[in-house]
């Protein structure tokens, strides 16, 4: 069972053996929101199904308390979705996607949210399965999870106990600057200090934060580092402060989610997500906001 990351090459293997499988294609866009579904289309992981941040894996009407850019849908809701998609009990899942692990990472948390263990990141992305010689399809059709593929039985998926950690902004606004919590920030470094803000009303930073912009996880050819230089970094960055206190943050609860990922690949566990991040804590003005 692969719980956090998968190679190319192992996952090459697990295609090979026949084992229950499920990939997902989570390619997405910030500033397209059709652009996910439309390089779905023309290239991804042969047997692929697409899922959409913005459709699938995002609340809409109902969300849970806190909102921001990309809400999470309540997890009843969500809980829905997996056997919907053809997701059996203990079935392994792979998700990935073309840009640097920015997006597919939701996808891996909220089935551990919903207590599904069996689900890792393709390491690399699209870009290493093709490297590697991997077979590749394109189109779209029904193979994509926001059309309902007909071609999938409902699976026999039910939700159990959660294997992450979930708080919200009135969790985090409670232990700001006690020892119990540590924030950790996922987005780039102007964006931390308050130098600029593209995407949000407020610039800057919850009080007492540290910046670890998700992209430092990956080596220059996209693959996570080894396990053993995370940990090395990680602890660099926390110093005394335990794993287990850490809370990931970024912009909308997405990109945080890379920081998440390679804590638990160098045996760093325990951490936890504020799913509605800067977004949801600049909402409110009565909230404190750090620059610098």
């Amino acid at each position: 069972m692969y719980t956090t990351l998968i190679s190319a090459d192992q996952l090459q293997a697990l295609r090979a053996s026949g084992a229950a499988l499920q990939v997902f294609d989570c390619s997405f866009d910030l500033a397209q929101a059709d652009a996910g579904q439309a390089m779905y289309a023309q290239s991804h992981v042969e047997g692929a199904l697409y899922a959409d941040l913005g459709r699938d894996l995002s609340g809409h009407s109902v969300c849970v308390s806190g909102g921001g850019r990309h809400p999470l849908p309540p997890r009843e809701v969500f809980a829905k979705w997996p056997s919907r998609m053809g997701l059996d009990q203990g079935m392994q899942v792979v998700v990935y996607d073309r840009q640097g692990v920015n997006f597919c990472g939701r996808l891996w948390w909220m089935l551990k949210w919903l207590g599904h263990d069996a689900v890792a990141v393709l390491d690399g992305g699209l870009q290493a399965w093709a490297a590697q010689g991997g077979a590749l399809a394109s189109g779209d059709s029904s193979n994509s999870a926001n059309s309902m593929p007909l071609s999938l039985a409902k699976g026999t998926f039910t939700a159990g106990a959660a294997k992450v950690a979930l708080v919200d902004a009135d969790t985090v606004l409670h232990r700001l600057g006690r020892p119990s919590q540590t924030l950790v920030d996922a987005r780039a470094t102007p964006r931390f200090r308050g130098e600029v803000e593209p995407l949000d009303p407020v610039a800057g930073h919850i009080p007492g934060a540290l910046s670890r912009p998700f992209g430092q996880n990956l080596t220059p050819d996209g693959l996570f580092k080894p396990a053993a230089v995370l940990r090395a970094e990680f602890e660099a960055l926390l110093g005394q402060r335990p794993a287990h206190s850490v809370v990931h943050y970024c912009g909308s609860g997405v990109s945080a989610l890379p920081n998440l990922l390679a804590m638990e690949h160098a045996g760093l566990g325990g951490s936890a997500l504020f799913a509605g991040s800067w977004s949801a804590w600049c909402s409110d003005p009565s909230r404190p906001v750090a620059k610098g």
